[in-house]
């Protein structure tokens, strides 16, 4: 088929090549196809055709070239074929194939596009490349021939005479000549095919040639690819025959400037570059773990060469998994130990069922989770490393090579968690464990020192558990001979010898403890000495070596009495409890024990030991990104609940009050405490520094918006959060530093000094209730001056602990009495609540003090205190002239109660904006389906509570189906004063998810939280067990009324047990008629609550019996109103974001035999 092809042009291009076999076995820049026209020009991949109107026969030549830029020399010739001009316009725009002749079965072919070009015009001499007879391209044609002659037929003359010929180009093309890069490269590809034939080539003469012709090729370069594959291909090979890593190292480095440039799907990609990345990758994954920075970034490039889908990605992830964990292991970075977890994490999502390496992903993803564990306390973390384990386990039957290992790792973390939690099977299987990984690992094998060593300290961890020492009576000489031979199989310069020196060293203290034999103890000191000395200053591990010092110590001052070796345990005490890089759970516990020590021999060191435990723990509540997860935290924990008090104790006896103020603070109300950091007014601030005030302003929120609510159940996410918020945490620590450099700003959110929280007492003493089991006092704060101590020398923590106990069953008993029913066990409590305690203080505040009758006080209970009802102390007994009854406390002082005294002073803190005065009366007497029964008094205390309110301000009333979760909620942010009486749930195991019941869910303590509401002034909650907190952590005041005051609510009254629903509406009326007396210009205020719950009390003695008129206390401020109010004229009142977190659990009587509590 003939055509008109006048004034065209036919444009060939080579889209790719298949099976194309390369005489020199050479990697081309690319293939092109050219037509002599005669011989002085040619087209190459481009062809101009001339005019003609018949069908010309053309001789094509496809042709390989090493450069793309400008060729030295025509390249290499690869194929001929005969075509024409009108059979290659019958193809049209799509791509076609042409194919060769087979070579050993596989048929090579090029897939070819052409395309029609008109009016080329004077464009047209572009297309022709000009034959230019010269010597440099006939040498460089030559010098490829004879190459390619010698891959053919492997003689080495024709090796030799391509050598010679490209010396001869280069010699032509000195440095500056364009092509001395090209000519570099070729005889450096020669040079090299001589190498790996293993004749004698000076290969570093090849890699600096090599090197010379990329650094001619930078980025960017067309030829800069081709650079680096011929050095990435020289280095392999050296490293093949050399294996020094440096090779190999360099490899990984060029390979990831390589593969940018050559995109997936190209033929330089397909041809070579993906074996040699692969064989890199191999290599390096085989490569010993190195956690120096250096070796972790080889690793990191190594996983650039490995994106998602290559085959090799799941072991790239496992070894920097592996690098990062040894550097956490080196230096203590708990940003390694994450990154690990979620290399390995990712790992093993990359290895599915039947994938021949999951069991070691499995495996070592385990292991990081148990350091976590280690580190951090988290017991999920554990569990789940020992569900890996048992997986990796089963997947590897008797006989496989690993099992050994996993034998070895999950006795390990089974050990672990029998210390946790005390399961007698988990020490035992443990044990049975590491004895059937020993017949794994006989004599001569490289592990078997390790196995021992496990073996060995689960033995001590049965003899140390009391209840099974008698059936492992022999443990300790067996740990003790395991240890021995270990440490004979770790030569002197094992890197992991220390540990072996410290694992003998424990348990050699163990025998001691046993036997009493001097050189047990001797050696035992010796042997940590020596772990010491191999071990840089901040190195993770020397934390153990403390520790069992201060226990060798210990145990020999225990024996001996000699002072020195107790003053040696407190320095090695000391020394653990403040080793920066150990996890903050493993130096609490030290701190802990070191308090124990303390307090037991009387040490002058046990206020700071009390110091340093606080401020860890502290420290290690913080790093929890949900609020669930730090009273985890603060509950893991023997013995911490009490340590706040303790503390204060502890000061006291050293007749230090100001120091015990300070103490009992700073350890209670952690939860309170850590929220309201991040809420820190910042006026002041503000005015010194507004751009360092509006960065902290941003983290703080920042912060608190990554906290949560709850711990997730995908532990991958949870681990993101967790990482996303010690990001965070890391910022907002180093803002706060910043804040603390300017000029009096230097205590910024440190625990507040005595002089500090002495404000809490501007408008009356304070008194600090201290219930320790090493005393029992009270400490007033007074306005000014020094904290007075009161002493109650009759009263034990046991005491109060049954005295606790007594008034709860006291209460009890009252629900099945006649409301007029005198209440003799609950008044027989009271009494011993008034000599025993609140006497001795009113006392002290009367004669000392001078306060006068009706002045405000604050009691601040602490432990088994904040479950008495202080403020009903009475002594129920006539005067001695018979003239009367005694006076009571509430006779005496109007009393509130504070949690702490920080949150007192956060109540009182300046409203930040004017507002209009709103009241809304929340109520919910038919909650939803299982949240409790029905409460028929609800609705009609709400209209009283609607009646009383001054008629200036503008009220709303939710109730029945209106009073949902969400628009409760909603009626808490927007309103300023609130009255709330509906059922309270209060969660004994999670206090943080107890509720008031609505008409479709709780609104729970969490959801409260979670707003803050800083115009908010009062609330009322008529609901039962508002205002206690749960039995495990009464320190933190986890309960709804703190929740509220914390959100905002400056005075909140709530409720010690449960309400009785048709007997609450007598104390709210009096509670409101006293509220709302004497108002000045219709303004409500919030700072009477206090005198308005002690006349309530007062006034419906009639007819209200004992235990419901003292139900309610008053928590929070009674200073002077310091904002600005709007009165309700028409004016549009001002959102407030208010939150409610109290519990109300209250009883509805209509006759004294039936009672329905509001408690669901």
């Amino acid at each position: 088929m003939s055509r008109t092809l006048e004034s065209q042009s036919i444009r060939l291009e080579v889209i790719r090549a298949k099976n194309i076999k390369i005489p020199s076995d050479r990697i081309p820049a690319g293939i092109y196809v050219t037509i002599d026209v005669h011989s002085r020009r040619r087209w190459k991949s481009a062809i101009g055709v001339l005019s003609s109107d018949k069908s010309v026969a053309w001789g094509d030549t496809i042709r390989v070239s090493y450069e793309l830029d400008r060729m030295l020399g025509n390249g290499e010739v690869i194929r001929k074929l005969e075509t024409s001009g009108d059979e290659l316009l019958d193809h049209g725009d799509e791509p076609f194939e042409l194919s060769f002749p087979p070579v050993c079965g596989v048929r090579p072919s090029l897939t070819l596009k052409v395309a029609v070009v008109h009016a080329l015009d004077n464009l047209d001499g572009a297309l022709f490349d000009v034959l230019v007879d010269c010597e440099i391209a006939r040498d460089t044609d030559a010098g490829h021939a004879r190459f390619a002659i010698h891959m053919t037929r492997k003689g080495v003359s024709h090796l030799n005479n391509a050598v010679k010929q490209f010396q001869l180009v280069l010699a032509c093309c000195p440095v500056g000549h364009p092509d001395h890069a090209a000519a570099l490269t070729n005889l450096a590809w020669a040079r090299l095919r001589g190498y790996i034939r293993q004749d004698r080539q000076d290969i570093d003469n090849i890699t600096s040639l090599l090197r010379e012709a990329l650094a001619l090729r930078p980025q960017g370069h067309p030829d800069c690819a081709l650079s680096l594959y011929g050095l990435i291909e020289a280095l392999t090979w050296r490293y093949s025959r050399e294996r020094t890593a440096d090779y190999i190292h360099e490899s990984v480095q060029l390979c990831c400037k390589l593969l940018p440039l050559c995109p997936e799907g190209t033929h330089f990609r397909s041809i070579g570059v993906d074996n040699e990345v692969d064989y890199v990758i191999t290599q390096c994954n085989d490569l010993p773990i190195k956690a120096s920075n250096e070796g972790i970034r080889l690793r990191r490039n190594v996983l650039e060469l490995c994106p998602l889908g290559h085959q090799h990605r799941p072991r790239a992830l496992d070894r920097l998994a592996y690098a990062v964990w040894v550097r956490f292991d080196q230096h203590g970075s708990i940003d390694d130990l994450e990154e690990s977890i979620q290399l390995g994490r990712e790992a093993v999502s990359l290895c599915p069922e039947g994938h021949s390496r999951r069991d070691a992903y499995l495996n070592n993803l385990a292991f990081s989770l148990e350091s976590r564990f280690d580190h951090q306390g988290k017991f999920h973390d554990l569990n789940e490393a020992i569900t890996l384990y048992e997986e990796a386990l089963r997947l590897c039957p008797v006989g496989h090579k690993c099992r050994g290992f996993l034998l070895d790792n999950l006795g390990s973390a089974l050990r672990s968690r029998f210390i946790e939690r005390d399961d007698i099977d988990d020490i035992t299987r443990a044990i049975s464990l590491h004895r059937e990984a020993l017949t794994f690992r006989p004599s001569g094998n490289p592990r078997r020192d390790t196995t021992l060593g496990n073996l060995a300290l689960a033995l001590q961890t049965r003899f140390q558990n009391s209840h099974v020492s008698e059936e492992s009576a022999d443990d300790p000489n067996e740990a003790v001979d395991l240890h021995r031979e270990s440490l004979q199989l770790k030569g002197h310069d094992h890197p992991e010898r220390h540990r072996t020196l410290r694992n003998l060293s424990s348990a050699l203290c163990d025998r001691f403890t046993r036997t009493r034999k001097n050189e047990d103890v001797k050696e035992a000191i010796d042997l940590c000495e020596e772990s010491l000395l191999v071990l840089p200053s901040l190195h993770p591990t020397r934390y153990f070596s403390y520790v069992w010092l201060k226990g060798a110590y210990l145990s020999r001052y225990q024996v001996h009495n000699n002072p020195v070796d107790l003053s040696l345990a407190v320095e090695n005490f000391r020394l653990a409890s403040r080793h920066p890089t150990q996890g903050f759970p493993r130096r609490i516990q030290t701190a802990l024990n070191w308090v124990d020590a303390a307090e037991s021999h009387q040490h002058d060191s046990a206020l700071e030991a009390y110091q340093i435990c606080l401020e860890l723990f502290d420290n290690h509540v913080m790093t929890r990104s949900s609020i669930i997860s730090r009273r985890e935290a603060a509950t893991a924990f023997y013995g911490v609940q009490s340590l706040p008090v303790d503390a204060a104790s502890c000061a006291v006896r050293y007749n230090d009050p100001q120091r015990a103020v300070e103490l009992v603070e700073q350890g209670r109300g952690q939860q309170w405490s850590l929220a309201s950091r991040l809420r820190s007014p910042l006026e002041d601030l503000e005015s010194t520094n507004p751009i360092l005030a509006h960065k902290f302003s941003e983290l703080s929120k920042h912060l608190s918006d990554a906290q949560g609510s709850a711990i997730s159940t995908d532990r991958a996410a949870a681990d993101r959060a967790a990482i996303k918020y010690r990001k965070l945490t890391k910022e907002w620590d180093a803002a706060v530093a910043e804040i603390r450099d300017l000029q009096a700003f230097s205590r910024f959110l440190l625990p507040p000094s005595f002089a500090e929280l002495q404000v809490a007492a501007r408008y009356g003493p304070v008194i600090i209730l201290i219930a320790s089991q090493y005393s029992c006092s009270a400490i007033i704060v007074p306005t000014s001056g020094e904290p007075h101590h009161v002493a109650f020398p009759r009263i034990t923590l046991a005491d109060l602990e049954q005295l606790k106990d007594d008034f709860a069953t006291a209460i009890r008993h009252t629900a099945c009495m006649h409301p007029r029913a005198p209440r003799e066990r609950l008044r027989r409590r009271l009494r011993i609540v008034w000599d025993e305690i609140m006497l001795p203080i009113v006392n002290v505040l009367q004669d000392d003090l001078k306060l006068q009758r009706q002045s405000r006080i604050w009691l601040c209970p602490t432990a088994a205190f904040t479950s008495i009802p202080l403020h009903a102390a009475n002594p129920f007994r006539s005067k001695a002239d018979r003239s009367g009854p005694e006076a009571c406390l509430e006779d005496i002082f109007i009393c509130s109660y504070t949690p702490t005294l920080s949150a007192l002073i956060r109540s009182r803190q300046k409203m930040e904006t004017c507002v209009t005065q709103t009241f809304a009366a929340i109520g919910q007497g038919e909650p939803g389906a299982g949240q409790g029964s029905v409460l028929p008094a609800v609705n009609s205390e709400l209209k009283l509570v609607q009646k009383l309110i001054p008629p200036n301000v503008k009220f709303t009333n939710l109730s029945k189906d209106e009073a949902t979760q969400a628009s409760a909620l909603d009626t808490l942010r927007h309103n300023t004063w609130v009255h709330l009486a509906c059922h309270g749930k209060q969660d004994l195991e999670q206090p943080y998810n107890s509720s008031f019941t609505m008409r479709d869910k709780p609104l729970t303590l969490l959801d409260i939280m979670e707003n803050s509401i800083p115009q908010a002034e009062f609330a009322f909650l008529s609901a039962c067990h508002t205002a206690v907190g749960d039995e495990e952590t009464p320190d933190e005041a986890v309960h709804l009324a703190a929740g509220l005051q914390f959100s905002g609510f400056k005075s909140v009254v709530g409720t010690l047990w449960g309400v009785n629903d048709a007997l609450a509406k007598h104390f709210v009326e009096a509670f409101y008629e006293k509220m709302f007396e004497d108002m000045e210009d219709g303004v409500m205020d919030c700072t009477k609550a206090a005198h308005a719950v002690n006349y309530a009390r007062n006034s419906v003695k009639t007819k209200v019996p004992l235990e419901q008129r003292i139900v309610f206390v008053h928590i929070g401020r009674l200073a002077p109103s310091s904002h600005t109010i709007l009165q309700a004229s028409g004016l549009q009142g001002l959102l407030c974001h208010a939150a409610l977190t109290n519990h109300r659990q209250r009883n509805q009587t209509s006759s004294w035999k039936q009672q329905i509590t509001r408690a669901a």
